[in-house]
């Protein structure tokens, strides 16, 4: 029987990356995501190289529309056996400028849109005895504060202790629940010159990362894959960073 797996925001970056790593490893892979021509051609691009894929457009914000996806996968497909919950945002906002809805929609997106997809989904799994879920965090919400950016480190903050709250909820009916620290990946994010780094600050982020540079989309999603499978089985509660040592390189 076909695994199947649900992404959020799998139309670029680390949830693109993602995407194609489940549909090489044999997985029916649910692309979702806001930006619907994006989403559409990543499951085209699974489809062409052989996987199965579908992409269904999901806005993370709505309660509504995640319940009704849940609910549509299960029925034709059966139970979830792998939730990826990438989906998020990261605008810069000083202090100043950083209103009460300013904040609320980068929870309601990066923190809250990861339960919306979790939560409906979780019943079935449990029934079945097993499934993996997987929170990209970030070493933002581990380690490092970001200036501009409180709203964004505390909401992924926020993703580890939804972690580890999750897995040892669900421990004992099979479901794992794992997640990601990403450090400097080069994603549409971190390139943005109005929200983080840009181009020429990415890469000059290469000098005081030990291993040299960025990360790509793809080392991330390997670790992705790695957690939700079987060679992960007895691992939950984790966040596992993946930085090219930057964290243990700071000193």
């Amino acid at each position: 029987m076909t695994p199947t797996v649900l992404i959020t925001g799998s139309g670029i970056g680390i949830g693109r990356a993602t995407a194609l790593a489940f549909g090489r490893s044999g997985h029916r892979v649910i692309v979702t995501d806001v930006l619907t021509r994006e989403g559409e051609a990543v499951a085209a691009e699974i489809a062409a190289a052989g996987g199965e894929a579908e992409f269904h457009r999901l806005d993370v914000t709505s309660t509504a529309q995640a319940d009704a996806l849940v609910r549509d996968i299960e029925a034709r497909h059966g139970a979830l056996d792998v939730i990826v919950a990438n989906a998020g945002i990261a605008h810069k906002v000083p202090l100043d400028k950083l209103s009460d809805e300013k904040w609320d929609h980068t929870f309601d997106v990066d923190l809250k849109g990861m339960l919306r997809v979790i939560r409906p989904a979780v019943p079935a799994m449990q029934a079945r005895g097993g499934g993996a879920i997987v929170c990209i965090s970030s070493i933002m919400g581990i380690a490092y504060g970001w200036d501009e950016h409180i709203h964004y480190s505390s909401a992924k903050a926020g993703v580890i202790g939804l972690i580890r709250g999750l897995a040892v909820e669900l421990a004992k009916s099979g479901v794992r629940v794992n997640g990601i620290a990403p450090g400097y990946i080069r994603t549409a994010q971190l390139l943005s010159e109005e929200h983080s780094l840009g181009l020429s600050g990415a890469e000059a982020a290469g000098a005081f990362i030990p291993m040299g540079r960025i990360g790509e989309p793809d080392e991330i999603a390997d670790v992705v894959l790695f957690l939700a499978s079987n060679a992960a089985r007895y691992m939950t509660g984790q966040v596992v960073v993946v930085d090219g040592g930057l964290l243990v390189g700071r000193y």
